[in-house]
C-alpha cells in the first residue's frame, strides 16, 4: 500500500510544482523555506519506499537501475525544494534567477548521466540500436543545456551585483535561444526513443510505452510550430500558462517525461527486476 501511494505521489509531483513554484505569494522568507523542505522530504520518503533503498541493498543489476532512476528524478525534485514561490523568470529577483539557472545546471547534468545509466542498462537488456540513438541525443541536449544554462547564469550572477550587462551579451541572445530550442527538442527525441526501448524490453508496459511516445511527440510538435526563437511571453495578450507552445519550450518541461520514467524505473528496481532485465 505505500509503494502504491508514494508512486502515486511521485507521479503528481511535476505537475504539482506548477502550482508550488508559480504561486509567488509563497515567497515569503521563513515561509517557502519550510514549504520547500516539507514537500522535498515527502519526495524523498516515497523515493526511498517506492525502489531507491535499493540502491543501498540490492543487487548490483536492481542498485543500477534505482541509481538511473533517482538521476532523473532530480530536476522536479530541486525545484520542489528550491523554487517554491519562485514564479517566472521576469517576477524574480537577480539573486532568485541566480540560483534558478544553477539549479538548471545541475539537472541538466543529473537528467544526461541517468539517460546515459539508462542507455547501458537497455543494451544490456539488448535493445542496442534505438538505446544508443537515444543515448546520442541525451548526451547532444546535455551538453546544449549546459552551455545555455551557463550563459544566463553569468547573466544574472552579474546582475545581481548590479553592475553593467556586456555588449556581447546582447549580441548572442538569439543564438542562445536558438540553442536552448535545440535542446528541448533533443531531449523529447532521446525521451521518446527511451519510452520505446523500455517497452521492448519490458520495463514499460505496451499502453504506458505508446502514451509516452504519443506525449513527446505532441510536445516536440508544439515546440517545432514556436520556432527558434523564445518568444516574449510578456509581449502578448494571451498568458503564458495558456500558451501550449511556449510552456514546451520552457527548460523543465521536456524533463518531465524522463522524471516520470524515473519514476517508473524505481519501482521496477525493486518489484520485477529479475523478469524485466534480459541479457
Amino acid at each position: 500500500m505505500l509503494r502504491r501511494i508514494s508512486y502515486i505521489f511521485l507521479c503528481a509531483v511535476p505537475f504539482l510544482n506548477f502550482a508550488v513554484v508559480g504561486i509567488r505569494a509563497l515567497r515569503v522568507a521563513g515561509v517557502y523555506q519550510t514549504v520547500g523542505v516539507a514537500y522535498f522530504g515527502a519526495i524523498a520518503v516515497a523515493a526511498w519506499i517506492l525502489g531507491g533503498r535499493t540502491l543501498i541493498r540490492g543487487a548490483e543489476q536492481e542498485r543500477r537501475i534505482s541509481l538511473a532512476g533517482l538521476l532523473l528524478l532530480v530536476p522536479s525534485t530541486l525545484m520542489a525544494l528550491l523554487w517554491v514561490g519562485l514564479g517566472p523568470p521576469w517576477e524574480a529577483t537577480p539573486v532568485e534567477n541566480r540560483m534558478r539557472y544553477l539549479v538548471l545546471l545541475i539537472d541538466a547534468v543529473a537528467v544526461t548521466a541517468g539517460f546515459i545509466g539508462l542507455g547501458q542498462i537497455l543494451q544490456e537488456a539488448g535493445e542496442r540500436l534505438y538505446s544508443s540513438l537515444a543515448s546520442t541525443f541525451a548526451i547532444l541536449a546535455g551538453g546544449a543545456y549546459v552551455v545555455w544554462n551557463c550563459f544566463l547564469l553569468g547573466f544574472y550572477v552579474i546582475k545581481a551585483r548590479g553592475e553593467q550587462t556586456p555588449a556581447a551579451f546582447r549580441f548572442l541572445t538569439e543564438p542562445i535561444e536558438m540553442l536552448l530550442f535545440i535542446a528541448c527538442v533533443l531531449t523529447y527525441l532521446a525521451t521518446l526513443l527511451f519510452a520505446i526501448c523500455l517497452g521492448r524490453v519490458g520495463l514499460l508496459g505496451r499502453r504506458a510505452s505508446r502514451a509516452y511516445m504519443i506525449a513527446n511527440t505532441v510536445f516536440l510538435a508544439l515546440i517545432l510550430t514556436r520556432g527558434l526563437a523564445f518568444p516574449d511571453p510578456t509581449g502578448s495578450s494571451t498568458p503564458w500558462y495558456l500558451n501550449l507552445a511556449f510552456i514546451a519550450g520552457i527548460p523543465a518541461v521536456p524533463w518531465i517525461m524522463p522524471y516520470l520514467l524515473g519514476v517508473v524505473l524505481l519501482r521496477r528496481a525493486e518489484s520485477e527486476p529479475a523478469r524485466t532485465i534480459k541479457a
